[in-house]
């Protein structure tokens, strides 16, 4: 299916005018740097989870827990 997809969206393409084409190739770059910053989001929250825990789960804080 992602073939197909891949063949329509070029077939698109080849049917622009030449000045499009920079607007697209901009918006696909900002849709791979969105992308990028998301996982790279996820992956900073999956490593700081272990840490913050030790923060966040203390007797000290117990209290915050039933809030």
């Amino acid at each position: 299916m992602q073939a197909q997809n891949i063949d329509q969206t070029v077939a698109k393409l080849k049917q622009l005018p030449s000045e499009r084409l920079a607007e697209v190739e901009d918006f696909i770059d900002f849709i791979s740097q969105r992308e990028t910053d998301r996982t790279m989001t996820q992956v900073a929250k999956a490593i700081s989870e272990p840490v913050l825990n030790n923060v966040w789960d203390n007797e000290a804080d117990a209290a915050y827990d039933q809030l």
